[in-house]
């Protein structure tokens, strides 16, 4: 599903994140990370090499919450399944890093980027993305 327009504001918006991922064990993982929206799906970016990423390569599962920095009781939750985009990764952490800090991200040998593409199942939380029934 396309996330709701209200979603979408908020993620263009200089906002932070939580990404929770399954561990082999079954346990969670939980890791801080920048977002933003692209074409109706929430991105994150990351190194091949992490935990989030070698967790979301055995099981696409994820969850993400998203704090509202504007109205602190407002956040944003969305789970669905991640796709591991590597082309044009480094390309999508600069634009991340000005966002977020204003200069482009430092290039490190060896490493391989990936943006993950959140491909919602589910938006909850608290906020004007929320469904009203």
């Amino acid at each position: 599903m396309e996330l709701p327009q209200p979603a979408k504001d908020l993620l263009h918006g200089k906002v932070f994140a939580h990404v929770i991922t399954t561990n082999k064990s079954g346990t969670p993982q939980v890791t801080l990370v920048w977002v933003d929206e692209k074409d109706g799906d929430l991105v994150f970016n990351t190194n091949m090499a992490r935990q989030k990423a070698v967790n979301l390569g055995r099981d696409p599962r994820v969850t993400v919450s998203v704090q509202n920095l504007e109205a602190p009781g407002q956040y944003l939750l969305v789970r669905g399944q991640a796709e591991l985009v590597t082309e044009n990764a480094y390309d999508h952490i600069n634009e991340l890093s000005n966002k977020y800090s204003g200069k482009d991200y430092p290039k490190n040998e060896g490493e391989v980027r990936v943006m993950v593409r959140v491909k919602a199942d589910r938006v909850t939380g608290a906020g004007p993305w929320v469904q009203q029934n």
